[in-house]
């Protein structure tokens, strides 16, 4: 499967398909020669979540991913397409389910069924140029389940872009450093909501496929022409393959944008999370993440409350690999808020429990 690009073959035991970490990179396919190859490959993952706080609309809120309470419902539906040709290469995927639903709700109607559609050229041996829509450059997460250590995504993959918009220039040499610069129509967007391109970068530093530090920043306006509020954001993260049997993620990100048009002050956000994923066996493994995320002035999550978005989470995820293609998984999370953010028989709380399962499906 053909989906990312500097992609860490994180395995512990012999499964490996069911600890892969992917992140949030540049997608490649490699260089096979003048041949032409083609690749078809499928994802599918059918869920049930039940949050206790029972919401009556059955939207979990402050989620784009497995958001549904209640009902057995499709996170994600993908078919993708990849050719490689001489010097080029194509990905077209089309997705449907309840993520496309939530994350691409700004978008015009068919816009929402592309996961990813970019075509490219190789320019020297090491640099590609791409443009199109393609997956973020930020974090570790995506919304492809099958490739993660935790069955839902963390508040930071949740509240930060999935997919972008524009162009891109990758320079991934043989050796330790890669890196990565784009123009983007924005945060998250097909559809470009002013007249303003935004800028990005990623530098990529891996050990010998035991440890890899990445930075990427974002800097653009996300508001109208004539009200721009300039946003700057920092992306960390570190991933560590301790051994075969064992893995741990950290990430740390920040972000700051004007309070107001032409202001010399600054709203500022942070979050991060910790991720860790054990293989009891071939066949089990277990999963755990703790995370914070704190948006006082609903910079990125709007809550209508004083403090805004100030939540504290932690996860533990129990899997089991079927094969190499197909994992089934249970899920228990906790959120904490700073304020009354949720609802619980129409009366708002400060926190949510929510169980959700799985079955990830890729061929």
């Amino acid at each position: 499967m053909n989906v990312a690009g500097l992609t860490l073959l994180l395995c512990a035991g012999s499964m490996c398909s069911a600890t892969n970490l992917y992140s949030q990179s540049w997608d490649t396919v490699e260089t096979h020669g003048p041949s032409p190859q083609i690749e078809i490959w499928t994802y599918l993952e059918p869920y049930f979540a039940y949050d206790f706080n029972d919401p009556s609309s059955k939207n979990i809120p402050y989620l784009f991913n497995h958001n549904r309470h209640n009902e057995f419902n499709l996170n994600l539906a993908l078919v993708e397409l990849d050719y490689q040709g001489n010097h080029m290469r194509t990905t077209i995927g089309m997705q449907t389910g309840t993520y496309p639903i939530a994350n691409y709700s700004a978008e015009p109607s068919l816009l929402q069924h592309i996961y990813q559609a970019f075509g490219g050229v190789q320019v020297l041996p090491d640099l590609w140029l791409d443009a199109g829509v393609f997956s973020s450059h930020f974090g570790i997460e995506t919304a492809i389940g099958h490739d993660q250590w935790t069955l839902t995504r963390s508040l930071c993959a949740e509240n930060s872009p999935y997919f972008e918009t524009g162009a891109r220039a990758v320079y991934d040499p043989d050796g330790p450093w890669s890196f990565g610069l784009f123009v983007l129509n924005g945060w998250q967007n097909i559809v470009d909501p002013n007249s303003n391109k935004a800028l990005g970068t990623q530098i990529q530093y891996t050990i010998a496929n035991k440890l890899t530090l990445n930075s990427s920043t974002f800097y653009g306006n996300e508001k109208p022409d004539s009200a721009k509020q300039w946003r700057f954001f920092h992306d960390f993260y570190v991933l560590w393959q301790v051994n075969e049997s064992c893995g741990i993620s950290g990430v740390f990100d920040i972000g700051w944008e004007q309070t107001a048009s032409h202001s010399e002050s600054y709203n500022r956000w942070y979050t991060f999370a910790v991720i860790a994923h054990y293989m009891l066996s071939e066949q089990w493994g277990i999963g755990i993440r703790g995370e914070q995320y704190n948006d006082p002035n609903a910079v990125i999550v709007a809550t209508g409350t004083p403090n805004g978005y100030q939540t504290f989470g932690y996860s533990a995820n129990v899997d089991y690999v079927v094969s190499d293609h197909a994992t089934l998984r249970f899920e228990a999370k906790h959120y904490s808020s700073k304020d009354n953010i949720f609802v619980r028989d129409g009366s708002p709380v400060g926190e949510s429990t929510i169980l959700t399962s799985s079955m990830a499906l890729e061929f």
